[in-house]
């Protein structure tokens, strides 16, 4: 797309094994001035650039930390990440983006947290957030990336109270936060429904010339779902998954 509206970037789904940290391949427009791909590197950056961040998951919450205390994915001490799954990506600054993870890639047989994060000395990382449990699965997240003159400060999960699928009877409210699905009516447990998991990815602070980002003003005015209507031209199993549960 050109750059200045809402669309979709890009997953990588590996192991922290047999992740690099680099990502090469990848070609970016002349707008985007961040050269720091990695998301164990600290960078500053400005309104459209490039900025990229890491979500790992889990099947135990314990193991984002270490004797109680949380630390980041690329902290070295961090070698008991048992699941070891890890989604790369690299939305616009102050663009609100959907990122995706294919339901094929997540083992939902088993209980699952996760955790977004990005950077090394200046190392930002969000609190854990359940994905699946036993019998539920969550599958859209609102992600809040906020800056201070660029530099990135935290990684702010949000959510609406289920204010979203108030009503139906096809999802369960947890916590009264989370709008879940039954994990029996997933595709990979033998249901109908694809439980790919949805990122909406908005900005907050400012950037490295103290510029205000307002996406995340901009979608906390949006009702949860809305961005769907957006994508109309991807050729994502999400739609189906909200036609069947939604409206």
């Amino acid at each position: 797309m050109d750059g200045k509206g809402t669309y979709l970037i890009f997953c990588i789904v590996m192991t922290l094994a047999r992740c690099a940290w680099t990502l090469d391949l990848l070609h970016f427009t002349e707008s985007d001035t961040n050269s720091v791909l990695s998301p164990c590197k600290d960078t500053t950056v400005q309104v459209g650039d490039g900025f990229t961040f890491g979500i790992a998951f889990s099947n135990k919450n314990t193991d984002f930390s270490i004797k109680g205390v949380q630390y980041s994915p690329c902290d070295k001490r961090m070698t008991n990440l048992s699941s070891g799954l890890l989604s790369l990506f690299r939305p616009r600054v102050d663009r609100i983006s959907l990122l995706t993870i294919n339901e094929s890639y997540i083992d939902l047989s088993n209980p699952k947290d996760m955790v977004a994060f990005a950077g090394s000395k200046y190392a930002a990382v969000s609190h854990v957030q359940t994905v699946a449990s036993s019998a539920h699965v969550i599958t859209s997240f609102t992600l809040v990336l906020d800056f201070n003159k660029g530099r990135l400060q935290n990684l702010l999960w949000k959510n609406d109270g289920c204010s979203s699928c108030q009503g139906s009877s096809s999802f369960v409210c947890l916590n009264n936060a989370h709008c879940a699905i039954p994990l029996k009516d997933c595709k990979t447990q033998g249901g109908k429904v694809d439980c790919s998991l949805s990122f909406q990815t908005s900005f907050s602070g400012s950037d490295k010339h103290d510029r205000v980002m307002n996406s995340w003003y901009e979608i906390s005015n949006m009702h949860q779902y809305s961005l769907y209507s957006l994508y109309g031209n991807l050729k994502s199993s999400l739609t189906s998954q909200f036609n069947k549960y939604i409206g």
